[in-house]
C-alpha cells in the first residue's frame, strides 16, 4: 500500500442542502453521477491510486453518509471515518498525524467526481519535495477541452488558473498552513487578513499581474516557514467539480464519453 493518507472532505457547507434535495438525496456527497454517489466515485479513485494507503471520510455525520452509499464503502478495510468540527482546516488539523490519519496527507473533496488515479499520481509526483502543495489547471487547458464550463480564475503573470481540489500536506510542518487557514476561515475579513499577511508588495504585484503563480506560492510558503508548491496539472477535468446542476450535467456528459471511448 502507498504511504499517503487521503482525507476525503464530504461535509455539508451552507447553501448545499437545496442542491442535494433537488437531486433526491440528503447530502451533496450522495448526489448520484451516472447512478453512483459522488462520494463512492471519489473514494474508488483514491483507493485505486498506488500512492494512497488509506482513505478517511471526514464529515459532520460520516457514518450516516456511508450507510446511504454502496455497501462496499462500509466493507472496505482501507476506509475509515472521522467527524468534522467547525471549519475545514480545524477539522483536518484535529485528525492529522493521528493513528487514523498519519502523515503524509492528501486532501480532496467528495464533489470531485471526475477524479482519477492518474490525476492523483501525477499531482503527488510533482508535489515531491514540498511540505505543502496544491493542484491548479491553466485556463487554456480547461476551455480548450470544455469551453462551456464556468470556473473561478486566479490571474497571474503568464496565465490564469483554477483550483483542482487536491492538496498535499507532506509533514507535520504543514500544521502551520492549517493553522493559518483556520484563522482565515474564522475571520469575516478573511481577504484583508490574507493580504495583510502577504504584504503590500505582493498585493500590488498580484493586482498588476506582475508576479507568477510559482513566485507567489513560494513567497507564501516562506511566510509560513515551509516549502510550498503549486502543481499545474495537464488534465482539464481536474478543475471541474460539481457545485451546481450545470456542473452535474457536464460531468455526466464527460463520463458518458469516457465510457464510449
Amino acid at each position: 500500500m502507498g504511504e499517503w493518507t487521503a482525507i476525503l472532505l464530504a461535509g455539508e457547507r451552507p447553501g448545499e442542502a437545496g442542491f442535494a434535495r433537488s437531486q433526491g438525496v440528503a447530502a451533496k456527497a450522495l448526489i448520484p453521477v451516472r447512478g453512483e454517489p459522488m462520494l463512492a466515485r471519489v473514494a474508488r479513485a483514491l483507493l485505486a491510486a498506488p500512492s494512497v494507503g488509506r482513505v478517511v471520510v471526514l464529515a459532520q455525520a460520516p457514518d450516516a453518509l456511508l450507510a446511504q452509499g454502496p455497501s462496499w464503502l462500509r466493507e472496505e478495510p482501507r476506509l475509515a471515518t472521522a467527524v468534522s468540527g467547525d471549519g475545514i482546516a480545524a477539522s483536518v488539523a484535529a485528525v492529522a498525524g493521528t493513528a487514523e490519519a498519519p502523515w503524509p496527507l492528501l486532501l480532496t473533496t467528495a464533489d470531485h467526481a471526475l477524479l482519477t488515479a492518474e490525476m492523483i499520481e501525477a499531482f503527488l509526483a510533482a508535489a515531491a519535495g514540498a511540505e505543502i502543495a496544491f493542484a491548479m489547471v491553466e485556463r487554456r487547458t480547461v476551455e480548450t477541452a470544455w469551453p462551456e464550463t464556468k470556473r473561478t480564475w486566479i490571474k497571474a503573470r503568464g496565465g490564469q488558473y483554477s483550483g483542482a481540489n487536491l492538496f498535499a500536506l507532506a509533514s507535520p510542518k504543514a500544521e502551520r498552513a492549517l493553522a493559518f487557514w483556520s484563522r482565515v476561515e474564522r475571520d469575516r475579513k478573511k481577504v484583508l487578513r490574507l493580504l495583510a499577511f502577504l504584504g503590500p508588495l505582493i498585493l500590488l504585484r498580484a493586482l498588476t499581474r506582475t508576479i507568477t503563480l510559482d513566485v507567489a506560492v513560494a513567497k507564501l510558503g516562506r511566510r509560513l516557514g515551509l516549502t510550498a508548491k503549486a502543481v499545474v496539472l495537464p488534465f482539464a477535468e481536474a478543475a471541474i467539480d460539481v457545485d451546481k446542476p450545470e456542473d452535474l450535467g457536464l460531468v455526466e456528459r464527460i463520463l458518458a464519453g469516457r465510457q464510449l471511448g
